[in-house]
């Protein structure tokens, strides 16, 4: 019976996660039917309730873009499918042709999944249950344009909160980063391999959570630019957004950390006593990062909490015994750049944060080998960051960690 019970909490919890943007599509669809039928004056504008739906969408996102995708479907179907029924009829074979024709006609104009998809399903309906001299292809396209404008203006004025995705993707992404720096914390201190290479594969599987959470934020743009009673919400929302890069490129340089601290503890090298306790700070910037994001709040905290760990780290050696262990202390500053970043400093004023780089020892040599774990620290973020380099970076040594062992 428990099992039940939870069972049904957990399906109640999905449709309630959903419930806003069902009754958006519900109201859209009878209203553009209304419009339609009351202010327009077509008889059976079934593409304007179609056209709301799927404007709407339960997963919300470039709805601009898909009223545009649907005018136009509709469009190039009802064209294809009036010109090639009236002339073959209509058929088995008739209504394949059309289907395949309106279809690539589609595909060729705009390589949008909808456009496609809507073409074929107008011409379908062209050539079965609305043949040509059924009704005018032009009405049908106004249908479909009053259906796409109902569905945006419901969106406009029962928009959901453009936070509450954010919040809820923000904190998956941030808890990414924050399990993989303590986790690799923990397996320095304690020398563990296995935990390490456990935390380099859980980093190799966040891109997933790192898109959703570009997704919701894109969504919760759209919202707050076409919502009136959103736009109070655009300073927060602006601030998430300004975390969406930083963050990526933070999640890849730690990657990279991991996979050269991996590395280091295979051969043996000896890590400075200081580096866990360095990303066991780091974790604890983002996490208060996320909660002053939540709060609506500047990330001050975040900020400071940041270079309070960046120096610890360069107060100590910065050399390093081996190679691995210098390109690990290299993106260690890569991340604090990445983490500056995040809290809404732009990359000069980040890197300016930061306390000096390298120090002279008592005879005035190793200073070379400390500079250039540091300088390719400061190049790794942004080039860790780019997708097409996001590959290269953590398959080996060449872009990045070739400068830390000169």
């Amino acid at each position: 019976m428990g099992a039940v019970r939870d069972e049904l909490t957990r399906r109640l919890h999905r449709w309630r996660a959903t419930a806003l943007p069902i009754v958006q599509a519900g109201l859209a669809a009878g209203l553009s039917w209304l419009v339609a039928t009351s202010v327009v004056g077509h008889a059976r504008p079934f593409f304007a309730p179609i056209a709301a739906v799927v404007c709407l969408g339960v997963s919300l996102g470039q709805r601009l873009r898909r009223v545009v995708e649907l005018v136009v479907g509709v469009a190039v179907g009802v064209g294809v499918g009036d010109v090639l029924i009236a002339l073959i009829g209509s058929g088995p074979w008739q209504i394949a042709l059309v289907v395949a024709l309106a279809m690539s006609a589609a595909v060729l104009l705009d390589g949008g999944a909808v456009i496609a998809l809507q073409s074929g399903s107008s011409a379908v309906l062209v050539a079965t249950l609305l043949p040509p001299s059924a009704g005018g292809g032009l009405d049908r396209m106004v249908d479909a344009l009053v259906g796409g404008l109902v569905g945006l203006a419901v969106a406009a004025l029962l928009p959901a909160n453009p936070l509450t995705v954010a919040h809820r993707q923000g904190k998956v992404v941030f808890g990414e980063l924050t399990a993989a720096l303590r986790g690799m914390a923990t397996a320095v201190a304690e020398r563990d391999t296995v935990a390490a290479a456990g935390v380099l594969a859980r980093l190799r599987g966040s891109q997933a959570a790192l898109d959703e959470y570009t997704t919701a934020l894109r969504t919760g743009g759209e919202i707050a630019a076409i919502a009136p009673i959103r736009w109070r919400r655009r300073d927060e929302l602006g601030r998430y957004q300004a975390t969406a890069a930083p963050i990526d490129y933070a999640l890849r340089n730690t990657r990279v950390l991991a996979r050269r601290a991996l590395a280091g503890l295979r051969d043996g090298e000896r890590m400075p006593d200081n580096l866990p306790e360095v990303l066991r700070q780091y974790a604890g910037a983002v996490d208060l990062l996320r909660a002053e994001l939540a709060r609506g709040d500047e990330p001050i905290g975040a900020r400071a909490a940041v270079r309070d760990a960046s120096a610890v780290a360069t107060t100590h050696q910065l050399g390093g015994e081996g190679f691995s262990t210098r390109v690990v202390l290299a993106q260690v500053r890569s991340v604090a750049v990445d983490l500056l970043q995040a809290t809404g400093l732009n990359r000069a004023e980040a890197a300016e944060s930061l306390p000096p780089l390298t120090r002279k020892d008592g005879n005035g040599t190793g200073g070379g080998a400390k500079a250039g774990a540091a300088a390719v620290g400061d190049a790794a973020g942004p080039g860790a960051g780019r997708p097409d380099d996001a590959g290269p970076s953590e398959a080996g040594p060449e872009p990045g960690e070739g400068g830390a062992a000169q």
